[in-house]
This record gives structure tokens, sequence and C-alpha cells, in this order.
């Protein structure tokens, strides 16, 4: 493939006719990421205030993962690691960088012309234009975080047919935002634009009046979720990306039922002053905020499950759910309270347990065994191989491999076999991140975990100390060099997300 195909192909460019004729024979996929929801924050894992029934069920009725881990520790880059196949000592997006672009204003309120983060690298394939060049339809719902607005890297220009939600990070610290952005290759829209909330913008973005603001960021994501999902058809695939932004950090939401069931539910309440600089507002019911979101959340997922039932799909479709990293503490979010770090050590931000290890649940009726509980080991990176193999994508990194980069690392392994229990599942010899906000890195080989903070190596045998409490480094030096060895050997140097190296 020489660099002009390459480049017409990564712009979802290239016919496959072939392919499409093939479609009724493939699955259809759903990816739901849920943002900063703990490992226990879901009644299968272990939660015991927050009512998950929905969750619950899709974990008996399929696969439930317990040494599934994000990406990284925090947004952006987990979800780099997600759409690249890349670990973060690979990929390009290593940390929730932000552009803000200028001003204008929405009513009495002011937000940047273009926003949003560092954009995916453009030299490296990304998984909705592998999906899309092989005949699926795709759609995307939520976060994006891989490109400002106007940049190189933006829905429309990375494979996404249709696409709603937040393109900035940022801008999703409020429920009831200005505008969400909106792109349909179906309706002729040449690039990703906004649409204006106008039930939102004639009242503040912080304070008192905010609570005059009537449009619901989550349910509005929701909603066109599901009429996407409600508009295919069983003749052409689908891979569908649902990147909720329930329940994180602002915890703001309609007062409806949901919301009233945890009325005075909780023995003790927390109250949170606001934050006007990161858009997160005040709040006198912390818990029973957080308890509804995650329970909204919980509702979302149910609704996706059923229309599937309904259509008629649920037996083509392979469903994934997550969350992006650990749970956050962020605009009145309390772990401790609900138990989130009661067998995890750390939260968001943590290359610790606590802030990378994420529930998972696999649902695919006839196909996933249900009721299965399972502890193989996988990030983020290794669901564009599992994926490319639920789909019959044979040879995906051959095929996608950019003959002008030196080194286009695809670090992940499908655990297709694990899913559909057929052939053999290869295991890691180690899973990899860093994070250079709080300049950690982290390596799992086996029940070893090696936790790198500031250069200083810390270790510890998961099998008999979850909660990381117990430093092993000076008791097996051996183990430790082992494992620096292959940090200082998968770890490229960015300019951008810069880390302090192991000693």
């Amino acid at each position: 493939m020489d660099k002009k195909q390459w480049l017409l192909l990564s712009c979802g460019l290239m016919a496959t006719p072939a392919l499409q004729a093939q479609a009724n024979n493939r699955p259809n996929i759903i990816y739901i990421m849920c943002d900063d929801l703990g490992y226990a924050d879901v009644g299968c894992y272990g939660q015991e205030y927050i009512r998950t029934p929905h969750l619950d069920r899709m974990a008996r009725e399929g696969m439930r993962f317990t040494q599934a881990y994000a990406g990284s520790p925090v947004s952006a880059p987990s979800r780099a690691s997600f759409m690249t196949g890349q670990h973060t000592g690979h990929t390009w997006v290593r940390g929730n960088k932000e552009y803000r672009i200028g001003s204008m204003m929405y009513g009495n309120n002011q937000d940047p012309v273009q926003t949003g983060q560092e954009p995916y690298d453009t030299a490296h394939i990304i998984l909705p234009e592998i999906m899309k060049d092989n005949g699926y339809t795709t759609g995307m719902f939520g976060k994006w975080a891989g490109g400002y607005e106007g940049s190189i890297s933006t829905p429309d220009k990375r494979g996404i047919d249709e696409y709603y939600g937040f393109m900035c990070q940022f801008q999703a610290h409020l429920y009831y935002p200005n505008f969400l952005n909106a792109y349909s290759r179906e309706a002729g829209d040449t690039a990703v634009r906004r649409e204006v909330l106008e039930n939102n913008v004639n009242y503040a973005m912080h304070g008192p009046d905010y609570k005059n603001r009537r449009d619901y960021s989550a349910e509005l994501i929701h909603r066109r979720a599901l009429e996407w999902i409600d508009s295919q058809t069983p003749d052409k695939p689908f891979f569908g990306i649902l990147t909720y932004t329930l329940p994180h950090a602002e915890l703001a939401q309609p007062e409806d039922s949901v919301f009233k069931s945890y009325q005075d539910a909780f023995s003790v309440e927390k109250s949170y002053r606001g934050d006007p600089w990161s858009r997160y507002n005040p709040t006198d019911v912390a818990h029973q905020q957080f308890a509804a979101m995650v329970s909204r959340l919980d509702m979302y997922v149910g609704e996706v499950l059923d229309l599937l039932r309904r259509k008629g799909l649920d037996k083509n479709t392979l469903v994934i759910f997550t969350s992006d990293n650990g749970p956050h503490t962020e605009g009145g979010g309390d772990p401790d309270y609900f138990n989130t770090e009661k067998l995890l050590r750390g939260t968001k931000r943590s290359t610790t347990e606590g802030g990378i290890r994420v529930p998972f649940i696999a649902w695919w009726p006839g196909k996933v065994e249900a009721g299965v509980t399972n502890d193989h080991q996988l990030a983020f990176y290794d669901l564009m191989p599992t994926f490319c193999d639920v789909a019959g994508i044979k040879l995906y990194v051959k095929k996608y491999s950019n003959p002008n980069v030196e080194n286009d690392y695809f670090d992940g392994l499908s655990f297709a076999p694990t899913l559909l229990d057929k052939g053999r599942q290869k295991k890691h010899e180690f899973l990899y991140w860093e994070f250079h906000e709080t300049n950690m890195m982290a390596l799992r080989m086996g029940d070893w975990k090696l936790v790198v903070h500031k250069g200083q190596c810390y270790l510890y045998n998961l099998a008999n100390d979850l909660h990381e409490d117990n430093d092993l480094a000076a008791q097996h030096p051996e183990i430790v060099e082992q494992m620096k060895a292959i940090l200082l050997r998968e770890h490229t140097h960015s300019d951008k997300f810069q880390v302090t190296l192991p000693q």
C-alpha cells in the first residue's frame, strides 16, 4: 500500500463493495464507555448503596471481567488508547491537553470559538476508520476528546458517519452547556458544527440562575444515540461508540424520579460549594446526585439493550460496557463514601489499581456465555484487535500499518477467543501505563505490578496485595530491574507529555 492509498484509506475514501456484500454476516458492535465510574460503583462489582439493575442483568446475561484496565487514569489518553490500539508509551495523546481559541458570546455567557483536546496523530489509523473501511456504518455519541474543533482530527475526518456530543471534554464539565457538537454525513454536513441549546443560553453557567437551564446534555446525547441505533437496518453492520459523560464531575441532573428515588437515602450527605473556573456548580446533596447519576447511566444502558432486543438485533450485536478510568473526587465526588476504594488503592489520575482498573462487561446473547466471571488481563488497546477479530477483519496490523512511519505501533491482543470460547487466548507479557500530570508510570507483568512515581519504583504482588500496601522492591530487585527494562524499552519520548523515567 503506497502513501496515497494509505492516506485515502485513513480518510475513509477507499471503497470496499465486496465487504459490503458480506454485511449480513457481520455482527454489529456497540462500545459504551462512561466517564469516571469506579470499579466498585456498580452492583455486580460490589456496590452496596447505588442501584444498577440493568448493568447487573447485563453481567448475568454476559461476561464480567475482573482484571480489565483503562488505557490511562484520565479521559483523553484513555480514549486515545481505545481509538489507536496503542498504550500510552506509544500513542500521541497522553494527557488532557486543552485548546481554547478565541471567545464568543451565548447570551451573556462566554465560550471559546474553538475548543478541544490534543488531536490524534493522523499518520496512525484509528478504529472508526478501520471499521468504516470494512463496510460498517459508524456513529459516535458523547465525548470526542481526540482533537479540538477545526483541527486535523475531528469525527468527520476520522471515519465517523454520525456524531453528537462534546468535542471538548472541558465543555462537558457543564451538564447544561451552551451548545453541543454535531455532524451527519448522511445529512450532507461537511464538518462538525455547533448546535446551540436555546433553553440554556439565556441563563448563567454558574450560580442559582444555572438551575433554570433545561437542556440536559446527557439525555440529549442518549436520545440521539437511540435514534441512530433505531435507524440501522440488518443489511449493513454498524459500529456505535457511546461515550456517555455520566457520572463525571459536575453533580447536576433533572430532579425527576431517578433523582428523587435517592432523596434522604444516605445517613451522611456532602455539600460542595462549586468551582466556577472548572465549571462545576454547587450542590448540597452530592451523594444523592452521584448515586442518581449512576442509576441514570444504568437506565440508559438498559434502554440500549432493550432497543436491540425489540429490533431483533441482540443476537447479532456485541455490546461492551466500561469506564474510561477510576472514580473522581472532583465536583463533590466522594469515592470514600461509596466504598470504591475498599478493594483498590487510588482514584482517577493515579496508576495504582484504583485509577486504572475498571468495570468491564461483554454482552452478546447466544455468543458470549451468560453469567461468566473472567480474570483475563486486558487493556483498552486490546479492543481494536478484538473488534477486528469479531468483524472478520484479517491481518489488520499488516493492512493498516502506515508504511511511512518507522514504528507504527499496534499494542493490543484480541480477547475474542475468551469472549467466544474459541481458539487459544494469547496473554500479554505486560500491560503499560504512563501519565505526565502526576508523573507516574506503571507496568503489570502477571501478578507483579510496578508503580513508578517521580522515577521511584514500588513493587507489589497483586495476588495477595490488591490494595498495593506492601512495597516489595527491596526484596525483589531482580523483578524490579526486569520490569524497569520493559518500561524503558516501551516508552517513546513525547515533548508534550513528559514523565520521569525510573532510575
